[in-house]
């Protein structure tokens, strides 16, 4: 049990021996004054309206009623209206140094998702094109929610979707068609919402090479099949470079072939939730809160095909009838009219399948800037600019931090000039810096890191403040990783790495470690490779290198 967990479990025990209801979760939070101690909570202020009572009488009943040794602290002291203010024992500090230490590579992981199994669907971009700036957001959060989910103990399986039917793989075919149709010297033309880019040309020549049987492009479904194929492989090169991979790839088209689609609206038409109008299939959204019904399947008269939630509605019954009873998808902003379409149609079908099945992060698209001026197209893709050639230019872990440092519904706009520039300005650089400075006071030393243990050390000689601070900042790494784990939001460990590299580069360049006495030399050198420990196993969570030197 953590210092925070002893800390709050006795703040409960103290509160329910007051008369404080069972169900009650002790906030603690760091003061933003250091001189007010090491943690602080509101727990009175909550308490005071069911318990009829002053918030700082009921305040002074806490203090009075916890046993300081079992909350590991040494004081606490009431504040204002009636928070209370606590110091942490440093024996319970050293302890956790010790500890983190000792945990090296498996510091921050927990066991709290039991091996349960979760399914984290991302990407999934339609087989058409290269994969641009917005799916690289899309994989660098995906990947990151999966390795936070792993950390803390659930099974992940990554899973990509593709959507390699319906119009979009048909305009895809046709513009292919076209460009071969173009290479063989007829006049063609692509339709306006074909696809125009160069990757296009590439791949109509590719065709005619390995089909030379068909050089003026007469097989419509020959060149769809080897389209998509060919953007198949594009795209993994793409995550490939980006160093994203995936357990499962799950095939739109599967969906049909297997009769799932239709398995499902049938279904759905024996559970009683449809009905006929206009030659058209509804489904009775509005029995489950939708603010109106939906169409399930067109009229003759536009075609008679499905629309697009059923075959994704069919997907996610897959997905249960895989084990996962719980889903993750993380998917633009622009899928956000799917959510309720989805839930809905998953809770008509009477499976069993809870309400809010599955959970959903979406995202706001990105912007490229380049001397304070967007960066719009790409002459490769024609209207896009790709993710390999961001990461090209400025290497993946500036573009995997960039995407992560923002709340995935926040809008980004991605600075090129900033990611590519080696200065503190820089967030992954700086962070990273830190991780180099630690390792550089072992190299310099000529002491092998991974030697360093912390039995006997007398963490009473780190009296500077900058090295208190830092103490405090490395042991909230469990709590900061867990965190941003449970809320599906790796900003909230982008911004504690920041903060903590912070006070790792104040530390360094106040404190001197090589050149000190035996018993401030060994603290030191211990809370430089805690340090060093911490920013690697958070980088490393967020799929980011802890370069040694820079």
């Amino acid at each position: 049990m953590s210092a925070t967990d002893l800390l709050r479990a006795e703040l409960t025990r103290a509160a329910r021996s007051l008369g404080a209801p069972e169900a009650i979760e002790p906030v603690l939070e760091r003061p933003r004054d250091p001189s007010f101690g090491d943690w602080a909570t509101n727990l009175a202020l909550v308490l005071a309206k069911p318990l009829h009572s002053k918030p700082r009488d009921l305040a002074q009943g806490i203090v009075e009623a916890i046993d300081f040794r079992r909350a590991g602290i040494r004081s606490a002291e009431i504040a204002g209206p009636g928070f209370i203010n606590f110091r942490v024992d440093t024996e319970v500090v050293a302890r956790g140094i010790t500890s983190l230490i000792q945990a090296d590579e498996s510091y921050g992981r927990s066991d709290a998702g039991e091996g349960r199994p979760v399914n984290v669907e991302f990407v999934s971009a339609n087989p058409t094109g290269p994969l641009h700036v917005g799916h690289g957001r899309q994989a660098a959060l995906g990947d990151a929610i999966a390795t936070l989910l792993e950390w803390t103990g659930w099974r992940v399986s990554r899973e990509f979707y593709y959507n390699d039917a319906g119009a979009q793989i048909n305009n895809l075919a046709i513009s292919v068609q076209t460009r071969v149709r173009q290479l063989a010297g007829e006049q063609a033309e692509i339709p306006p919402d074909g696809y125009h880019g160069e990757y296009i040309r590439d791949i109509a020549e590719g065709y005619v090479a390995a089909h030379p049987d068909d050089a003026h492009g007469g097989n419509l479904e020959a060149i769809r099949t080897f389209a998509v194929a060919e953007l198949r492989k594009e795209q993994d090169i793409d995550l490939q470079t980006f160093g994203v991979k995936f357990d499962v790839y799950f095939l739109e088209s599967s969906l049909y072939s297997t009769s799932r689609v239709d398995k499902t609206v049938k279904r759905l038409v024996e559970a009683g939730h449809t009905y006929e109008m206009d030659g058209a299939l509804w489904l009775r959204t509005t029995d489950f809160g939708d603010d109106k019904d939906r169409v399930m399947r067109k009229s003759a008269q536009f075609g008679g095909d499905y629309t697009y939630f059923v075959p994704d509605v069919a997907y996610h019954v897959t997905k249960w009838e895989r084990g996962f009873t719980r889903a993750i998808n993380v998917q633009g902003a622009d899928h956000h009219s799917t959510v309720t379409r989805v839930r809905v149609g998953l809770q008509a079908l009477e499976m069993g399948i809870p309400q809010n099945y599955p959970d959903y992060v979406l995202h706001q698209m990105v912007s490229l800037m380049r001397g304070g001026e967007e960066v719009k197209f790409s002459k490769r893709t024609g209207t896009i600019v790709s993710i390999r050639e961001l990461v090209e230019e400025v290497g993946r872990d500036a573009v995997r931090w960039f995407f992560l440092m923002r709340k995935g519904d926040s809008p980004l706009a991605f600075d090129i000039d900033l990611a590519r520039s080696q200065s503190d300005e820089n967030p992954v650089y700086y962070v990273q810096m830190a991780h180099a400075r630690m390792s550089g006071i072992f190299r310099v030393g000529e002491i092998d890191p991974a030697s360093i243990g912390a039995d006997g050390v007398d963490f009473g000689v780190l009296a500077l403040p900058e090295e208190q601070e830092l103490m405090k900042a490395l042991l909230d790494f469990p709590a900061a990783l867990a965190s941003a784990a449970d809320a599906l939001e790796p900003q909230r460990l982008t911004t504690y790495l920041l903060d903590t590299a912070g006070r790792v580069h104040l530390w360094y360049h106040k404190a001197h470690v090589l050149n000190e006495p035996e018993p401030i030399l060994r603290a030191r050198l211990v809370l430089a490779r805690a340090a060093q420990i911490v920013i690697r196993n958070g980088l490393r969570a967020l799929g980011i290198t802890a370069p040694e030197r820079m």
